[in-house]
């Protein structure tokens, strides 16, 4: 019997690695985590909107040519994409599943005035000639603040580990605008817009100190689905992937092969 895919999409800014750890753990799936356009090794768009993205993930799921639907994870910027793919193409996946959704625009979240400071860091990269904006983007002490302020753990070795991840991927993006257009994109939107009209099976998997969407944010998210879960790990945020992926993947096998 053929194994079940899982395609895997990660957040903004970050590449496929940021999933491995979650991945690693599901050997008894087939999982396929590929980099969003404009970041890693993903493919090249014109422009960067939410319907891109979503025809992108539309196009790179028929190449796989399976044999039965697969089961679709977004982490983070992945769950809004995978939210808006789940709403347009819902014969085409058998589950969702959403991992530290966006339940709410970083506009209207707790961290409002960070969002709004992070618009005009992107919108200076947009003006500054290629090789300055680049070098401001991919600024390694600003890589380090958005990690130090998500990252929950105390473990001194996983903070590092989270870091030096941190630093290693989240500036492989391909351009300066290619990167203001995804953060655009992110910013704009949220699952909460897409919410009520996914008939697909549905988990969520938060942690419990998020400051991206709160916990009690996600609690009003899940009563929007017609068809939804949530699940909620202690002790943690944003940063799942990272710091309890084994918690992660025990909740996506129960839901995909329930006992």
């Amino acid at each position: 019997m053929a194994k079940q895919t899982i395609i895997m999409i990660h957040g903004f800014r970050g590449t496929h690695h940021g999933l491995s750890l979650i991945a690693d753990q599901l050997k008894q799936f087939n999982t396929i985590v590929p980099d969003l356009p404009g970041f890693g090794a993903g493919d090249v768009l014109k422009t960067h909107d939410l319907d891109s993205y979503v025809e992108w993930l539309k196009t790179f799921i028929e190449k796989q040519n399976l044999k039965t639907p697969p089961v679709l994870l977004g982490h983070s910027f992945g769950s809004i994409v995978s939210a808006a793919y789940a709403k347009k193409y819902p014969s085409t996946i058998e589950k969702l599943i959403l991992v530290n959704p966006i339940g709410a625009p970083a506009l209207e979240g707790p961290k409002a005035i960070m969002s709004k400071l992070a618009v005009f860091y992107y919108w200076v990269g947009t003006k500054l000639p290629q090789k300055p904006a680049h070098k401001w983007l991919a600024s390694d002490a600003i890589v380090m603040v958005m990690s130090v302020t998500m990252a929950k753990t105390k473990d001194k070795k996983l903070r590092a580990f989270i870091h030096d991840q941190h630093r290693q991927y989240f500036s492989r993006f391909h351009t300066p605008k290619s990167l203001a257009e995804g953060f655009s994109t992110s910013v704009s939107n949220s699952v909460r817009d897409f919410a009520k009209d996914i008939t697909t099976p549905t988990l969520l998997i938060a942690g419990a100190k998020d400051d991206i969407t709160t916990l009690e944010k996600q609690k009003e998210l899940v009563k929007l689905f017609p068809n939804a879960q949530l699940k909620s790990i202690d002790n943690v945020g944003h940063l799942t992937h990272y710091e309890t992926p084994d918690q992660v993947a025990a909740f996506v096998q129960a839901f995909i092969t329930p006992v």
